[in-house]
């Protein structure tokens, strides 16, 4: 009876197991039965669709948007919830296939994906939640022509198909923007009907789907040289571009491989990720793709889906699996990014048409007719601006856009003077503000004195008009020159300010300069009038009197007069006048971040260079003629060619640029010069500099990277020297733009920098803003102006000697005044006590800390220098010879402290050389700093090498007998390498001051530009003397500090050389420089002197190496980059090879420089990683303030130097938990020392040791239930046996044996289930060929 029972509750149990699974697979979607046997010809694709649509008419519409050339229809299908209607805030997506004919999978698979959608529509969720939210278009033959003349089985192509039937190939044929393209559109309905279709309607997004490879492709197709292959042609969107494209590739089982392995390929084919750019693969002109996003604001990629075009029926099935998730997966992406509604404040319509624009991508879109938009990013932080004709512009700052569906933003515009321009708060949390915008000719402005002056001033008129005017109107200006021209003309200055002559602390100091080209007149007749406008309003106009009382403007109406007095009027485009009388082009003629200037400075160009350094300009504008544009920095790239160079300012250069263009009209419409320029288009009326053009050794780039300018270059019309009689209009059309932009000054914000005990300005401090990589100084006075666009910012003063203060601070539309007070280090490092410092096993004596101390002080390396005379003779030079020589002498008369070495050979077969000084030469200390001095790296400049063989003699003769030097050589490593080119040495010439012989090393390769990088096959590509440096010194030496000497001028530089690289640790690079030029008696008055260049002024003789002499691969970013050690560069003076009688007198100055680099390299930050039992943790990541990282040696020790002040240190090691530390660096003390002591950290995977047992025991408990079902199906199968229910076998041995098979099944298909990583790589793509 009780087993009777017992199995009665088995059956009720497993029966109500059984329950469950059956509605659980009855709420499961059923597979769509999809017929892929077979492709369908026209006739039979056109009547399947034609059913599709009335079986699913709530969901599908079926339209043709043109005829094929033998008329047949470019049948699209409409899947959407409201099908034929246009849904507000619904985006549009499209698949295109078929566009070869010949390529024939794409039909197919969008035939499908049709059937899968309307069928799986109610019971697939994905599906559902897809047709509700899009607007779905799918065109599976856009060539049904080309496709009944391909043969199955074809899978080159070679039974033809491609083309249309008449003979074009349809992807080559669209309007195209590097070319034009050839094409009657006769011959190309389907071409014709894509363009209207494409334009009448907004598209998001879409892809084109072809055959022949296994890739997805993305714009731009093409370039502008249009090489055959290998370019890769970067729209600004093309982050956006990659993801879509990588979206795609994903999900593809082969794609997403990057290895196609098509029989045609070229061997070897590879795609990083399964994606590449257009142009990098091949390139297309006449491209569809391209067009999409160029005339359609659609984001188009082109998907190749299989190798064989077409190919046999029996394999669509497996292509439709292997395309269908791809296929989903892109749809869903048409959600990303931000989306929203632009309406009209008054009456709440949405405003159709209404511009688009994401700062720093030159790409913008446009609203629909309900004013709704849907802007494709990835995820990021984005400044997003409305404009819309009649409105006040609109920008939200800081848009964050995530991972997933689009971030929703709603803008809502005021028409033009229904508001003051100010802040507008909308219901939501998001402030809305306006962007400056121009003021409405009201009733002052219609009271305004206008300019009578309409006519071309040669030089005489010029400065009589100048003069007249300063006579006049002597309390608001001033006329004054700032030097001369090749011809001795004056570079005549109109100053206009309230207190002329005077910089007012406070008040920010702006310059106008016209006429750089000789020939381009219209800027200098416009700043004529402009002189003539603000003094004869002065007073009278409240516009004009608020300019001139808050801001001191200068006014350069021409810098060329030579130039001009040559040019003729009625020049349309012609360059007679352009350059200066030596026939030089002075918006040429500025030194470079990229590339070297070998013009020769002229005396214009001269005098403008200093001119800015005597007055600290905040904006500025260069005015020129032959188009109509506003270009903002940069205006060239270390590449050379068109593209995109961005500032680190790009956004409120954007929003200057912007100031000036949208009040004169015409240039705001973007199409310059219609009769010369057709194609020329600018959006908005504004461009980057170098994505128009090139323009190495340009002045507004200068300003920005060598004194605290912001400067734009202004486009002022299509004439270059036009009649008399247009210059009313030229005035009429730029007089709003000119007004305003001086307004721009007032924007961001502005202070003063003051010390906490004595409140006078200190000058020269740096204002920095955090995460733009652009500091300014302030002026004498200690103010500062610093331009921003609206936002929330933080901002750090900072000044030698003080420490830095940081504050948080929101920027509005109005300058906001941030002020900032600073306490000296000495100050506060003696009054805080609340800092416990553990010193480190490894902390040298508390006599060599003072002895640190005593060195730092003003006079303490010169008391040194004093007591340690040393009598070397600096009497020649040393060859190769003369050099080994030397050193195996220095070895050998001072074995106990020195040890010598190879580090290599060079292409001759000579030895670098390297010497150790030390107490303890090659044994390994790492509580010890490490130091190296480095030489000869170009031959030419063997200074460098005299003074390091000095220095090591030095060295070792007050070993023992001077107590500080021998304190040093005890606590530090030092290593000197002479020479680091001793091929290029031996055929230098000494007293060629300028020569490049001996540059090079005997391969020709300039070394400082060949430390590649540390890969295996960058070290093969290396020179041998780099291979040696690199991987002897550089890689596994531990260095702490570095200091390399050169030659060719008398400044230091610090990382990095290569051009717009973001500087994570500049306070204390730049710190390391100044220490160095500071304790020479030239340097740091920063007036090298050279003969080339003898005006040139670098600010405390320290500059960053990009903004000097930028290039790539320098040993500098090398040794920071792979080899975390701050590196400077020194070069000792003018001359590369000065007569060996200078070199006595180069030593004496350099002598204490050395010497502090000694001292400099004991501070800091030293310390020691451990776990709580004291033991050591090797490798461990020291990060500071959040940016540089240092590694821990064997023994748990690190040491890193840092500028003086308060720094946030993160010691990080795998198993430990994350510590942060606050440390205080003085600049006269030894290296603060700490032991860091890390706790185990308690977590599994990344997550709290019980919250992963939980999980462990809940799938556990899982694997039970899973197991009670397996076992009660076996059960009922078994009573059902007994019972004579279905009796399926007679034996019941047999059965069981059936049951355990089963049960063994099953298990293992539990166990078999394979996962695939999909995790997408963040490294930059690698782009390889295309067919």
């Amino acid at each position: 009876m009780a087993s009777d029972l017992w199995r009665r509750f088995e059956r009720a149990s497993c029966l109500a197991y059984l329950g469950v699974l059956a509605v659980l697979c009855a709420l499961s979607p059923a597979p769509v039965a999809i017929d892929t046997s077979r492709y369908y010809n026209y006739e039979s694709l056109s009547g399947l669709l034609k059913e599709l649509a009335a079986a699913h008419g709530s969901l599908a519409r079926l339209f043709s948007i043109g005829q094929s050339v033998e008329n047949r229809s470019l049948w699209v299908m409409e899947i959407s919830s409201t099908p034929g209607l246009d849904s507000p805030g619904k985006p549009k997506f499209k698949y295109v296939g078929n566009m070869h004919g010949d390529e024939t999978v794409s039909r197919q698979v969008l035939v499908y994906l049709i059937q899968y959608l309307l069928e799986g529509y109610g019971q697939d969720e994905r599906v559902e939640r897809l047709v509700n939210a899009t607007d779905i278009y799918i065109m599976p033959s856009m060539n049904p022509d080309g496709f009944e003349k391909s043969v199955e089985g074809d899978c080159t192509g070679e039974h033809g198909g491609r083309n249309n039937a008449r003979n074009r190939d349809l992807n080559r044929s669209f309007w195209d923007q590097f070319a034009a393209v050839d094409v009657d559109e006769e011959d190309v309905p389907e071409v014709v009907a894509m363009e209207k279709w494409i334009k009448e309607n907004k598209f998001v997004a879409s892809g084109n789907l072809h055959g022949g490879s296994v890739v997805a492709s993305y714009p731009y197709d093409d370039s502008e040289t249009h090489e055959s292959g290998g370019y890769y042609s970067k729209s600004p969107d093309d982050e956006v571009f990659k993801y879509l494209a990588r979206s795609y590739s994903s999900k593809h089982p082969v794609m997403k491989t990057g290895k196609p392995h098509c029989p045609i390929d070229p061997p070897g084919e590879t795609f990083e990720d399964g994606i590449t750019n257009g142009a990098k693969w091949y390139d297309v002109t006449g491209g569809m793709q391209d067009y999409n996003y160029l005339q359609g604001d659609c984001f188009e990629i082109t998907l190749e889906l299989t190798c064989c075009k077409h190919p046999m029926a029996s394999n669509l099935g497996e292509e439709w699996e292997k395309n269908r998730e791809s296929l989903l997966n892109l749809m869903e992406q048409v959600h990303i990014g931000i989306a929203g509604f632009v309406t009209d404040a008054q009456l709440g319509l949405g405003i159709s048409q209404a511009t688009i624009i994401v700062a720093g991508i030159d790409h913008n879109i446009t609203t629909g007719k309900f004013g709704d938009f849907h802007r494709l990013l990835v995820p990021g932080t984005y400044n997003v601006t409305v404009v819309a004709e009649g409105y006040l512009p609109v920008t939200i700052y800081n848009m964050e856009v995530l991972e997933g569906p689009a971030t929703q933003f709603n803008f809502t515009l005021h028409h033009l003077g229904s508001v003051d321009n100010r802040t507008i708060e909308t219901p939501t949390s998001t402030v809305y503000r306006a962007q400056n915008v121009s003021e409405m000719e009201d009733y002052h402005q219609s009271r305004a004195i206008e300019p009578s002056n309409f006519r071309h001033h040669n030089y005489a008129d010029m400065e009589i008009l100048l003069r007249k005017y300063s006579t006049e109107y002597p309390a608001i200006t001033r006329l004054y020159t700032v030097g001369k021209s090749v011809e001795q003309r004056n570079l005549y200055v109109m100053e206009i300010s309230d207190n002329p002559g005077t910089h007012e602390m406070g008040e920010p100091e702006f310059k106008y300069i016209g006429n750089m080209h000789g020939n381009e007149v219209v800027g200098r007749e416009l700043l004529l009038n402009l002189i003539e406008y603000l003094c004869n309003n002065f007073g009278t106009d409240p516009e004009v009197t608020s300019l001139v009382t808050n801001t001191r403007i200068h006014i350069m109406p021409s810098m060329n007069p030579d130039g001009y007095e040559m040019a003729t009027e009625g020049d349309m485009n012609g360059v007679v006048g352009r350059n200066n009388s030596n026939n030089f082009d002075l918006n040429r003629n500025f030194p470079d971040q990229f590339f070297q200037i070998i013009d020769p400075q002229q005396p214009e160009t001269l005098a403008v260079m200093r001119w800015l350094q005597n007055i600290p300009f905040v904006l500025s504008a260069n005015l020129h003629g032959g188009s109509l544009v506003v270009n903002y920095p940069y205006d060239d790239d270390a590449e050379g060619i068109v593209a995109f160079s961005k500032s680190p300012d790009d956004a409120i250069f954007q929003q200057l640029a912007l100031s000036f263009s949208k009040e004169n009209s015409q240039m705001f419409e973007g199409h310059p010069c219609k009769n010369i320029y057709p194609e020329e288009y600018f959006p908005q009326g504004i461009t980057n500099g170098a994505h128009w053009y090139n323009v190495p050794g340009g002045m507004q780039d200068w300003n920005y990277l060598h004194t605290n300018c912001f400067e734009v270059t202004i486009e002022l019309g299509c004439y270059k020297f036009p009649f008399a009689k247009d210059l009313p209009k030229y005035w009429k059309q730029n007089k709003r733009s000119l007004l305003q932009f001086i307004k721009q000054v007032h924007k961001g914000i502005k202070g003063f920098v003051l010390d906490a005990a004595n409140r006078k300005g200190i000058r020269n401090a740096t204002i920095i803003v955090a995460e733009v990589n652009h500091p300014v100084r302030s002026a004498k006075d200690g103010d500062y102006w610093r331009l921003l666009v609206p936002g929330v910012y933080k901002i750090t003063a900072s000044a030698r000697g003080y420490i830095p203060m940081t504050r948080n601070v929101t920027v509005v539309e109005e300058a906001v005044e941030v002020n900032f007070t600073l306490s000296r280090i000495a100050d506060h490092y003696s009054n805080n006590n609340d800092q416990v410092l553990t010193n480190s096993s490894g902390e040298p004596g508390k006599e060599f800390q003072q002895l640190i101390k005593t060195l730092s002080s003003e006079e303490g390396l010169n008391h040194l220098i004093s007591s340690a005379h040393v009598d070397l003779s600096l009497d020649r030079y040393h060859d190769y010879k003369d050099l080994t020589e030397v050193l195996h002498g220095l070895h050998s008369n001072y074995p106990t402290i020195t040890k010598l070495s190879s580090l290599g050979q060079s292409v001759e077969v000579r030895q670098i050389w390297a010497l150790e000084v030390s107490d303890k030469p090659g044994i390994k200390e790492s509580s010890e700093p490490k130091i190296k001095f480095i030489a000869g790296v170009h031959g030419n400049a063997p200074v460098g090498t005299e003074l390091l063989l000095a220095f090591a003699e030095f060295l070792c003769i007050l070993y023992g007998k001077n107590q500080a030097i021998t304190k040093l050589i005890k606590e530090t490593k030092i290593v000197i390498v002479p020479s680091v080119n001793p091929d290029g040495r031996e055929i230098a010439q000494e007293g060629q001051c300028t020569s490049r012989i001996g540059l090079t090393n005997v391969n020709g390769k300039d070394l400082d530009s060949d430390f590649m990088g540390n890969s295996s096959e960058q070290f093969s590509e290396m020179q041998p003397e780099t291979r040696a440096i690199v991987k002897q010194l550089i890689l596994h030496q531990g260095f702490t500090l570095s200091v390399v000497l050169d030659g060719g001028s008398l400044l230091t530089t610090y990382p990095y050389d290569k051009p717009v690289q973001t500087v994570a640790n500049e306070e204390t690079l730049k710190y390391l420089a100044i220490v160095y030029s500071d304790n020479h008696p030239k340097m740091h008055l920063g007036h090298p002197g050279c003969p080339d260049n003898t005006e040139e002024n670098i600010p405390d003789g320290v500059v960053r190496g990009a903004q000097w002499h930028g290039h790539m691969h320098s040993m500098k970013d090398f040794s920071v980059t792979y080899g975390h050690c701050p590196e400077i560069t020194v070069y000792t003076g003018c001359c590369n090879f000065p007569r060996v009688k200078e070199l006595a007198t180069i030593w004496n100055e350099n002598k204490k420089s050395l010497l502090s680099m000694l001292v400099e390299v004991h501070k800091g930050l030293r310390g020691m990683v451990t776990d709580k039992a004291g033991n050591p943790i090797p490798n461990a990541n020291i990060i500071l303030n959040e940016g540089v990282k240092v590694l821990t040696s064997e023994m748990g020790y690190f040491h890193v130097l840092l500028s003086p002040g308060s720094h946030h240190i993160d010691a990080l090691a795998a198993g430990y938990q994350h510590q942060r530390k606050q440390v205080f660096v003085s600049p006269s003390e030894a290296a603060t020392s700490l032991i860091i002591v890390v706790e185990l950290d308690n977590k599994l995977f990344g997550l709290p040791r019980e919250l992963v047992v939980t999980a462990a025991g809940a799938t556990i408990s899982a694997i039970i239930v899973t197991a009670c079902i397996i076992w009660c199906v076996c059960a009922i199968k078994s009573n059902h046996q007994k019972d004579g229910f279905h009796r399926l076998r007679q034996h019941r041995d047999e059965y069981e044996d059936e049951i355990r098979m089963m049960s063994m099944g099953s298990k293992k298909s539990l166990l078999s289930s394979e996962f695939q990583d999909e995790t997408e790589s963040e490294d930059d793509t690698l782009y390889i060929n295309k067919h």
